[in-house]
């Protein structure tokens, strides 16, 4: 694996860009304090937009870290972060990558994440170097585990009361794709 940090990605119709601290109030406003948007989430809503402002500031300030990969998922019409998408874990010796995401519900059931996945996949893929991608979700939220499915990512089965959620102790479904697979031709339509 070469770490190269969060570069600037595209697609058709987004920007996946580093955070920077003027994106708090589209954060706060488009999906950090939406109590739908993190029911299955690991963090709470923002109770203000103070809290989204710090998130912000520290994943400003960690950027020079090349092994932090933290995108904000820009609609290119609109010109803000509708979402985000960044990897939560990491296993150098496996080079290994755990994606997590989320976006706005303005903006669910329109593809913007399976498009904003498909390119972080392609990058960590072909530039990274990782070996393998995996995420997980909460089963009761089954519209994560579809745009996992629609990228490529197989599922490899649930772990009973195996995470925390919002929701409290759940299960969790986990989905990945190998590179091996991906050089096959798995990836998103």
């Amino acid at each position: 694996m070469k770490n190269l940090g969060t570069k600037t990605l595209e697609t058709p119709r987004l920007l996946l860009r580093p955070f920077a601290a003027a994106d708090a109030h589209a954060m706060f406003t488009n999906w950090a304090s939406d109590p739908e948007v993190t029911r299955f989430l690991v963090w709470p809503p923002h109770g203000d937009e103070s809290v989204s402002l710090a998130y912000c500031r520290e994943l400003e300030a960690g950027y020079g870290d090349l092994t932090q990969y933290d995108w904000a998922i820009v609609l290119r019409e609109l010109g803000e972060p509708i979402g985000s998408m960044g990897v939560v874990q990491r296993g150098e010796a496996a080079e290994s990558v755990h994606i997590g995401y989320c976006i706005g519900r303005s903006w669910w059931h329109r593809g913007f994440t399976s498009e904003a996945l498909k390119r972080v996949i392609q990058y960590l893929f072909e530039e990274v170097g990782v070996n393998r991608i995996d995420s997980r979700h909460d089963p009761r939220n089954p519209h994560s585990g579809q745009v996992m499915a629609k990228c490529g990512m197989v599922y490899e089965g649930t772990h009973r009361q195996s995470d925390r959620n919002n929701q409290g102790i759940c299960d969790a479904a986990w989905y990945a794709i190998l590179k091996e697979d991906y050089e096959k031709g798995r990836e998103c339509p």
